[in-house]
């Protein structure tokens, strides 16, 4: 896959000359990039292969935003390792400590939000399997159990971090049982941060997005059931809310040309020979998208 990101060399190449005395081998940071666009580049094509192809587009949007991000995070490492040299390099003379805490300070921000853009490859594994799907019948009460879980492992996390910032322990701590507490000192033993936590704030934060994008699910599908969307007519066909198959239609009086089945795609909606529309799940979401994004669905006056 052709990426339009680019991994800067020149940094790297001061990164590498600010802690090793080894030379720096030209286009290496370029082929550490390239390796992680061959990686992703496979779980997507994996996940394409799984799932229907109405879920194609979600899988290349997340796919583009992961190696943007990991590009940018990737040069940003660089410029953060090349502020101040290693002491094997400067020397312990005068060395700027208060410059090296800081650089360590950063490393810690940018391995966080690593730890969160690969959190990406895992949502990509995810399109189109397994979550709750809005169609289940028991969707609403489905939602709701998740949320109180992923809610009650949100506590459970502030509590242990604050018991292990007022004890410098985990033993005896009341919201873990004895192997946890024993599985989470053993990883922050083998952690390369100067002061690990037992969760980071990167798991805190995730996992709060988590609850978030649930929850904003189940508000819209109260939102749907307490008021039901309506459909419209456009010039050469007409669009349907059809709440029994919970998609939103649209139905065209002739074959939409390539350039409009193109901007259905990008839009979200799919071709569905069964029922002779292009569709998409019914939220408000896709009225929004329908009314004001693709201009040819436009409601006659």
């Amino acid at each position: 896959m052709e990426t339009i990101n680019r991994i800067n060399e020149e940094a790297a190449r001061r990164a590498k000359e600010a802690n090793s005395y080894s030379d720096y081998e030209a286009g290496s940071a370029t082929a550490e990039y390239n390796q992680l666009v061959a990686n992703a580049q496979a779980i997507a094509d994996r996940q394409k292969k799984r799932v229907d192809p109405m879920y194609h587009e979600k899988i290349d949007s997340l796919l583009a935003t992961y190696l943007r991000k990991a590009a940018d995070n990737m040069n940003d490492r660089f410029s953060i390792e090349s502020r101040c040299p290693s002491v094997m390099i400067a020397g312990p003379a005068n060395f700027p400590v208060r410059k090296k805490e800081k650089q360590n300070a950063a490393r810690d921000r940018n391995y966080q939000e690593w730890q969160e853009i690969k959190g990406l490859l895992d949502k990509i594994r995810s399109v189109g399997t397994g979550g709750i799907s809005s169609d289940d019948p028991d969707a609403r009460e489905k939602l709701a159990g998740k949320i109180a879980k992923l809610q009650k492992l949100q506590d459970t996390m502030k509590a242990v971090n604050a018991y292990y910032k007022k004890n410098n322990t985990l033993e005896g701590c009341p919201d873990l049982t004895a192997e946890q507490a024993a599985k989470l000192a053993a990883s922050m033993a083998r952690d390369w941060r100067q002061s690990p936590r037992p969760f980071e704030s990167y798991q805190l934060t995730n996992n709060n997005a988590n609850i978030r994008r649930l929850q904003q699910r189940l508000d819209e599908m109260k939102r749907l059931e307490e008021k039901p969307l309506d459909g419209w007519t456009f010039d050469g066909g007409r669009v349907e809310a059809n709440a029994d198959e919970n998609r939103l239609q649209v139905f065209f009086d002739e074959k939409p040309d390539e350039e409009k089945r193109g901007e259905m795609k990008r839009n979200g909606f799919r071709w569905a020979p069964s029922a002779g529309a292009w569709q998409r799940q019914l939220t408000r979401n896709a009225i929004y998208a329908a009314k004001h994004y693709i201009s040819f669905l436009k409601p006659q006056e």
